[in-house]
């Protein structure tokens, strides 16, 4: 797995090398690891922490980096599609829940395994082979290269091969199946050896002839062992050509258990074809000594050692191995098509325990380990180097070893299975790249209790960095709500209502800042954070008291929305409704001014006093917009009884500020004055109130007729 091996910082904290600047300054670097994963925050401290500060009150930068490196686009494309493939298989587990115990290993449903880990190796294969292009990469050269993606195939290939077998075959022979993956995989003897053979006059001449065609034959290749006996038919040895003769019918001949509708008939063919094999060998040794030699090799060793492969002798078969330098895994391959035909599955690490006392597998290549752990039935040690090698493998692989109940599906004593350790250890190498966050829950919601809260963290940050400042901050501003609706969405699939609530009472003070208060209004709404509903209402009416009416019917034109969602909420919460119809109706008030709708704007103004919208602390400011209106001399804009109410608002104030409840109801009036340049006391609002009730008697003298 791709590491860094050093990390630089932008911007650079100290230039580079400059290690004696930082002591001379008394100053180290300090570093944290994250329990999670592997990132680390980065900061300078005093080199002397318990000393003093000389006095600094100086902020230093805190930075966060990871060890893992992001996935670049070719790899965010093999993890985003794979997750499509992980999510279905996580469907299948999650009904099982609903079904008896061992519904999972039903036919139909290990069919449906079988299928998704073959997608799985499908589209490894397709990055192998998009890895393998000689093409320009816009963001440089692949993060991960085709052999990298090779290893990964050959070894979840193998993995079906020994674990995911068709149902009503889990118990058949594997030789053949074990051959198909090998000779796929691992290619040998090459297309250009034949080439170069099947040109020559004399191939048998050739230093590499009987090699190629003891390979062949190991290999169970038909057609190129057919092809170059039948070249032998030209050899002037006749004992060699009668007894290719022979030969050729077996090698053409050998049973397969795809052809037999049953293991009997399959292992009574068998049978039968060693028998053949056998007086193939009593023609070879009625051959002199003196005849085995053509002039230029032993052609009788030779095809001894053919015969021996057939006839299933495993020190022959070891031997040539060995010679040909093959590997182990090339052994037990032919043990099963030639050794023991009816090698199962089960046997495979017996028969590995033997080959290993021969030929060891590389330590060096985490593939060949892999490769042997898997042919030696041990998954845990399986995991160990799939981790090693791509922690994609290792979390995909232990996802299905726990149906197959190849690992155990308990928790340990720190509440998480060896699954989803190695599910939540893919996830942190996710966590390099913020941007795939979505990808990152999916598979830590479905790792018990330890992942679910891991998932409630990620899900919980996600509205925070959105509100981080940035060069590409008003793009974010537009961006934000799908994101979070994404965010909302998620929580939504996976039951965490706590979560989406609080991530929605983060959103909404993150718009607040922005003063997108529409937005704002919304999360909290969602988030039935009604205390920071409360907030985004004042914050609103604030912006009228410190910028005018016009700014604030803008503010106020994005929270109008609202007003109706919260009204058919089945939770009452009348109060907020109050409140935010108050700011609504307000700004339409101030609409109806500036179109010079006055007679529906005096209409509103006093339905706001009627309906008890207005807060206590908004009368005075109310009162105080009636001046105008009152003093409009086109028009009587109120009714005697509206005029009234005006004046019974008015009195309640002047005698409620004379029992000492003056900042109750004046304090939103005296602030909104004092928001023109002036220091406005309450006394100062009392004046502005004695204009309205003048302009009330004077407006009550108009109504009566002479």
């Amino acid at each position: 797995m791709q590491t860094e091996s050093n990390l630089n910082l932008l911007p650079p904290l100290v230039e580079s090398g400059d290690v004696d600047g930082l002591a001379s300054a008394g100053q180290v670097l300090s570093s944290t690891w994250s329990p999670l994963d592997a990132s680390l925050a980065i900061s300078v401290t005093s080199a002397n922490p318990s000393g003093s500060r000389n006095g600094s009150s100086d902020k230093q930068p805190i930075y966060f980096a990871s060890l893992d490196m992001a996935p670049s686009s070719e790899r965010r494309l093999f993890i985003t599609d794979t997750l499509v493939i992980f999510s279905a298989f996580q469907k299948v587990v999650e009904t099982s829940k609903e079904h008896e115990h061992g519904w999972l290993l039903r036919d139909e449903n290990v069919n449906i395994f079988r299928k998704l880990a073959i997608d799985y190796v499908n589209f490894i294969k397709e990055c192998w082979i998009h890895a393998s292009q000689p093409i320009t990469h816009l963001d440089g050269p692949p993060q991960f290269s085709s052999d990298h993606y090779r290893s990964l195939y050959t070894c979840f290939s193998l993995f079906i091969v020994l674990y995911l077998a068709e149902p009503g075959y889990e118990d058949a022979p594997v030789g053949d199946d074990l051959m198909e993956w090998l000779n796929s995989n691992f290619i040998e003897p090459s297309t250009e050896e034949g080439d170069h053979l099947s040109s020559l006059d004399r191939s048998w001449e050739d230093e590499n002839f009987w090699p190629y065609l003891t390979r062949a034959t190991l290999r169970g290749l038909s057609k190129a062992s057919l092809f170059f006996l039948g070249v032998l038919s030209q050899h002037p040895s006749e004992d060699l050509r009668s007894l290719t003769k022979l030969l050729a019918p077996l090698i053409e001949s050998q049973p397969r258990l795809h052809h037999y509708s049953s293991e009997r008939d399959f292992a009574y063919a068998s049978r039968r074809w060693n028998d053949r094999v056998k007086a193939l060998r009593i023609e070879m040794e009625r051959v002199s000594e003196d005849k085995r030699f053509d002039g230029f090799d032993n052609w009788w060793d030779s095809l001894s050692d053919i015969v021996g492969i057939l006839e299933g002798r495993a020190e022959v078969v070891m031997r040539v191995c060995k010679e040909l330098g093959s590997d182990w895994k090339e052994i037990c391959a032919a043990w099963g098509v030639f050794v023991n035909v009816r090698l199962r599955r089960q046997d495979l690490p017996d028969v590995v325990s033997q080959v290993f006392h021969e030929l060891l597998p590389d330590p060096t290549s985490l593939e060949d380990m892999i490769h042997a752990a898997l042919i030696s039935g041990e998954p845990h040690k399986v995991l160990e180097h799939a981790y090693k090698l791509d922690r994609w493998l290792s979390a995909h692989l232990a996802d299905f070893m726990v149906p197959f109940q190849l690992i155990e599906a308990e928790s340990d004593e720190s509440g998480t299975s060896l699954r989803d350790y190695y599910i939540l250890e893919y996830a942190g190498y996710l966590h390099s790249d913020p941007a795939l966050w979505r990808v990152m829950v999916d598979y830590m919601y479905s790792c018990g209790d330890v992942g679910k809260l891991q998932a409630d963290e990620v899900l919980l940050r996600v509205p925070l960095r959105l509100g981080e400042n940035g060069p590409h901050r008003e793009t974010q501003s537009g961006d934000i709500a799908i994101i979070l609706k994404d965010v909302s969405q998620t929580c939504l699939t996976y039951r965490r209502e706590l979560v989406r609530r609080t991530v929605c009472k983060i959103a909404a003070q993150t718009m607040v800042s922005r003063k997108e208060y529409g937005l704002a209004t919304a999360y909290s709404i969602s988030a039935e954070d009604w205390p920071g509903l409360g907030r985004v209402v004042e914050r609103v009416l604030e912006e009228y008291i410190t910028n005018g009416a016009s700014i604030f019917m803008n503010y106020a034109s994005g929270i109008a929305p609202s007003v109706h969602e919260l009204r058919n909420r089945p939770t009452n919460r009348s109060i907020f409704t109050y409140r935010l119809s108050f700011v609504v109706r307000y700004a339409h008030y101030h609409q109806l001014v500036e179109r010079r709708e006055l007679q529906d704007a005096a209409a509103d103004l006093v339905a706001m006093f009627r309906e008890d919208l207005t807060p206590k602390s908004w009368w005075a400011v109310l009162l105080s917009d009636s001046i105008p209106l009152l003093q409009e001399e086109s028009a009587l804009l109120f009714s005697p009884a509206s005029a009234s109410e005006l004046l019974r608002r008015l009195e309640e104030i002047f005698v409620m500020t004379s029992q000492g409840a003056g900042e109750k109801y004046l304090s939103v009036l005296r602030r909104s004055l004092g928001a023109k340049g002036n220091s406005f006391q309450e006394r100062d609002a009392l004046e502005q109130l004695k204009i309205v009730r003048l302009a009330l008697a004077r407006y009550f003298g108009r109504c009566t007729p002479n």
